[in-house]
């Protein structure tokens, strides 16, 4: 997802460019998209920078953390960042860049990159325990059968053996 922004680093402050983005990115950072990356980038020249507004969306395959299934979720990605350029559209002079700068750069061809931009929000998009229905029932903890599929036949009164002493005071009350 590349952009060569020359024309835009020369154009005046506030000039906007819209791009109608669908790239198939492949995976992010080995999760799998299951669709393209879809939507808008909003690019807007300030002073110094340019500013970015995306607004993107896109399909990934997960697990289930409760029964290890396969799913498909929507992954939606909004996010507004600054590039900075690292040399002076003009001159071709470099700009200083300080090594602890941890902001997002327009290289020195002026291609602005926005996989690194995609990949971060992506990641703080995704879900941090993906579930296939909110009423999923997961596994069984002693056989391991999917309890959405059937019902296990363990024993569903199994007590720790450090704790029998107590369950033995627990059934006396009753």
């Amino acid at each position: 997802m590349e952009f060569n922004v020359a024309q835009l680093l020369k154009a005046g402050v506030g000039d906007t460019r819209v791009y109608e983005i669908c790239e198939d990115i492949g995976d992010l950072d080995g999760t799998q998209l299951t669709t393209a990356l879809a939507g808008k980038v909003r690019m807007t020249r300030m002073p110094r920078t340019i500013l970015v507004e995306a607004d993107l969306k896109t399909k990934i395959a997960l697990t289930c953390s409760r029964c290890l299934e396969e799913i498909v979720q929507p992954l939606s990605l909004q996010f507004v960042e600054e590039y900075e350029p690292t040399v002076d559209i003009d001159t071709g002079a470099p700009f200083p860049v300080v090594d602890t700068d941890e902001r997002f750069r327009i290289n020195e061809n002026h291609i602005l990159d926005l996989a690194e931009a995609v990949r971060e929000y992506g990641l703080l998009a995704m879900p941090m325990q993906p579930i296939c229905r909110p009423e999923c029932k997961g596994l069984c903890p002693e056989c391991g059968q999917n309890l959405n599929i059937a019902q296990c036949t363990c024993s569903a009164k199994k007590v720790d053996s450090r704790l029998a002493t107590l369950q033995r005071l627990l059934d006396e009350d009753d």
